[in-house]
């Protein structure tokens, strides 16, 4: 059953959850699967793949594919992914919301990666990253009056990103996460 729910950043979200087709069915032409709600349990959803392919049309039901999924915040669910490895997913992005699922996104989906950057790289929310730039400048050096309006926030930002010093995901237009890359 899909639920709904409310993550971080105050968005709703569907419940991480798989469409798990029986192959053999599939092969005669006939569609037979199962939307699984992926909980914390590997076995739970172990068990409904089984009973799902022991209600095959088929005899002898055995194999079963992904082919579809959603509430994973748009990190991509391979057809024969490991479930211990969906279950795993599913609960990341329960635990960081959806900015956890953009920034596993951002990492290739390397869990270890994206917990990494949340926890150790992540500078904050700002309108923009030059806005980022600005406010850590002003942080952090003494700028003289004379001077601040030749700073130019824009290009510091846009030469960290091309050097690979940051990087950002949006959440809205005016909702830059910045996380520092070394």
């Amino acid at each position: 059953m899909m639920g709904q729910a409310v993550d971080d950043l105050g968005f709703g979200v569907v419940a991480p959850r798989i469409y798990v087709a029986c192959l053999a069915a599939y092969n005669a032409g006939v569609l037979h699967g199962a939307w699984i709600d992926v909980e914390s349990d590997a076995e739970a959803v172990w068990a409904a793949i089984r009973s799902m392919l022991e209600a095959s049309p088929e005899p002898m039901a055995e194999e079963f594919a992904i082919h579809d999924h959603e509430g994973f915040g748009g990190v991509e669910i391979a057809e024969y992914a490991g479930i211990a490895r969906v279950v795993e997913i599913a609960g990341f992005l329960r635990a960081r919301g959806r900015l956890g699922a953009l920034v596993l996104a951002e990492v290739g989906g390397d869990l270890e990666a994206a917990e990494t950057a949340l926890e150790d790289q992540y500078r904050g929310c700002f309108s923009s990253l030059a806005d980022s730039f600005q406010e850590l400048t002003e942080e952090t050096v003494e700028i003289p009056q004379a001077l601040r309006l030749y700073i130019d926030y824009e290009a510091m930002a846009r030469d960290a990103r091309l050097n690979g010093e940051v990087f950002t995901v949006e959440t809205a237009p005016d909702a830059v996460h910045v996380f520092w890359t070394r």
